[in-house]
């Protein structure tokens, strides 16, 4: 057994053993770079990356692009190291889904369902989350990229979500990456808008939740948004 082999199964083992707890950022990245360059040193290529990203969470939290910005990054661990983080946001939006076993009344319940969907999110997205009778979610669609009241969501986009999924009532959501959940003045007006547009198909916009980060406004509880019932 080579050094390299000999490391990496000593740095595999203590993972199986300790978990990552306790290892330095480094490490974990090493760790992480096992499984994209099968036969060479890692240790090299892990502390580069944290020297020009600044930590792991920068790292891990790059894009494709600005990876393959560092020397001895190629596609193989861009896409690795990128795919990682979707996989992460995929199993979170999966296992909300699947504990949200219900009905969906409330703010919080919203937020619960929601929340994964924004995660290592860069660029403004919008969700709408289609309800039945019952309140129970019938599917949550991606109406668009780019802020809620742009050309990217329009009216009929929303209005079409609504009647594809039968919903009798729906959740508006988006986020505000790196800025404050508060809701701007035109995401209040173009709420208002869209509730207009969805009560004329008899579907009711029970509330529009704004994110950012680990914050979350609710327009309907914090009076922006005053929904007709």
């Amino acid at each position: 057994m080579d050094k390299h082999t000999d490391h990496r199964k000593r740095m595999k083992d203590r993972f199986r053993n300790e978990g990552l707890d306790h290892f330095e950022e480094r490490y974990v990245l090493e760790l992480l770079l096992f499984y994209c360059i099968p036969r060479k040193d890692t240790k090299e290529l892990a502390v580069r990356l944290l020297e020009h990203f600044g930590s792991i969470v920068q790292v891990l939290d790059a894009t494709a692009e600005e990876l393959e910005r560092v020397p001895g990054v190629g596609e193989g661990v861009s896409t690795f190291l990128t795919l990682r983080r979707e996989v992460d946001r995929y199993y979170r939006i999966k296992r909300d889904e699947a504990v949200a076993d219900g009905p969906l009344y409330t703010a919080s319940d919203f937020e619960k369902y929601l929340r994964s969907r924004f995660a290592h999110q860069r660029n403004e997205v919008v969700y709408a989350l289609c309800l039945d009778a019952k309140c129970k979610p019938l599917g949550c669609v991606f109406l668009g990229e780019g802020s809620v009241n742009s050309a990217n969501v329009p009216v009929r986009r929303v209005v079409e979500a609504c009647l594809n999924a039968n919903a009798t009532s729906v959740i508006l959501a988006h986020n505000h990456p790196g800025g404050v959940s508060i809701p701007s003045p035109e995401d209040v007006q173009t709420t208002v808008r869209l509730a207009q547009a969805l009560r004329s198909v008899d579907v009711h916009l029970s509330d529009h939740l704004v994110f950012a980060d680990e914050d979350c406004v609710s327009m309907a509880i914090s009076g922006y948004y005053k929904p007709m019932i």
